[in-house]
């Protein structure tokens, strides 16, 4: 039975997608017949030694006074030392370059192969959270990104515009970039059916309709978008704003600033995240849903596959969405969502008006999305193209 070292700078289990898609990699290598350690944080409230899903879980212990790069370089140490110690693995499965890049490094050392699951890159997404960061640190962050990956010996990623990113930074140069596509598997989130499935629409009649947003409060998500555009749908309609995330005090404190500024706080709800079998439920409340990425590199240069979308769209609610590449990879325009101009809350307002004046229409764009996203993007069909590349890796 293969043994691999599943490592994520991420706390497991938590409401974020990261929590999520772990969970599920891990289920689908557990099932496969691997013998699966995962290696995370530790919030200070997880056991330290754990099971999730069949594998066997260490956290290790952080200072939460410390800031983000701090424990970030704590928590790759931990690692290191832990592989100089353990030489059993078959291979390395690492989300990050804060112990990515030494465990690439040092791979013949510790007798493995290497597998960098690239979901988001620290040079791009840290200065979003972390508007004060020096450039030259970021600089210096991607030559470790850069390093990290010409060393790897497999790549995945989940989005095309991901695997673009990744080629573009030269790995192999001289090869054609159809080769140097190859390197890099691109493997979509997914939707688990048994959690999220077609529901009935709720009826409008007599209640205000919600607009829901679930997802961090992360400056790239594109929330002020849709503040903006709140005071436009309610010159002609009813509309409540429920904002259901994760996010630092700083980006709470702007939210709150820019509801207050445009004077629509009786019509904004802003909650905390909430536990990921809650989702289901809660997207089941909302009438429209909603996806209002930025224009940002974040979004458009690394690109993403936002979980939201699959899961607004499995559970059966219409949706609107930034017209983007990441979106287009998931979502059929006019078919499965209406997608609205990024960075634009005029058009934004005119789409949601669109939905909420034409409940036919909502109906039509929700039975679609629905269908589509469970039979092509689940779980199961994600845990099959992982396994494939764990194959190829070990030359089965």
């Amino acid at each position: 039975m293969p043994k691999i070292l599943y490592t994520a700078f991420d706390i497991v289990p938590s409401p974020k997608g990261a929590s999520t898609h772990i969970l599920h990699n891990i289920r689908g290598l557990v099932k496969s017949q691997f013998d699966v350690h995962l290696i995370t944080p530790n919030d200070g409230l997880l056991p330290t030694e754990d099971t999730i899903e069949g594998a066997r879980v260490t956290r290790i212990s952080q200072d939460l006074t410390q800031n983000f790069l701090a424990r970030a370089v704590h928590f790759g140490r931990a690692v290191s030392s832990h592989l100089a110690i353990h030489h059993e693995y078959d291979v390395v499965h690492f989300r990050n370059i804060w112990d990515g890049f030494q465990i690439a490094q040092n791979k013949k050392k510790y007798g493995c192969k290497t597998l960098f699951e690239v979901n988001g890159l620290p040079s791009i997404e840290l200065k979003y959270h972390y508007p004060g960061l020096d450039s030259g640190l970021l600089s210096k962050i991607k030559e470790q990104e850069i390093a990290t990956l010409h060393l790897s010996d497999a790549i995945i990623c989940p989005s095309r515009v991901t695997r673009d990113y990744i080629t573009s930074l030269g790995l192999n140069p001289s090869s054609p970039l159809r080769t140097r596509r190859r390197l890099v598997t691109v493997i979509p989130n997914g939707v688990s059916p048994s959690d999220f499935s077609l529901s009935p629409l709720p009826s409008r009649e007599g209640r205000v309709p919600v607009l829901l947003y679930i997802g961090t409060l992360a400056d790239w998500q594109g929330l002020d978008i849709v503040i903006k555009s709140l005071p436009k749908i309610l010159e002609q309609q009813p509309v409540r704003l429920q904002i259901v995330g994760r996010g630092r005090s700083r980006q709470r404190k702007m939210l709150a600033r820019q509801i207050r500024k445009l004077g629509i706080e009786e019509h904004v709800i802003v909650q905390p995240a909430v536990p990921h079998h809650e989702i289901p439920a809660l997207i089941a409340s909302a009438d429209i849903c909603v996806a209002p990425l930025g224009l940002n590199d974040r979004n458009v240069t690394q690109g993403a596959c936002p979980i939201k979308l699959l899961e607004y769209m499995a559970a059966g609610r219409p949706m609107l969405a930034s017209n983007m590449p990441i979106v287009r990879e998931l979502v059929r325009e006019d078919v499965d969502a209406l997608l609205f101009s990024p960075n634009d809350p005029e058009d934004l307002a005119r789409q949601t008006l669109a939905l909420l004046n034409d409940f036919e229409l909502s109906k039509r764009l929700a039975e679609s999305a629905s269908e589509h996203v469970l039979t092509n993007f689940t779980w199961h069909e994600s845990q099959k193209k992982l396994v494939k590349v764990y194959g190829k890796l070990l030359g089965d």
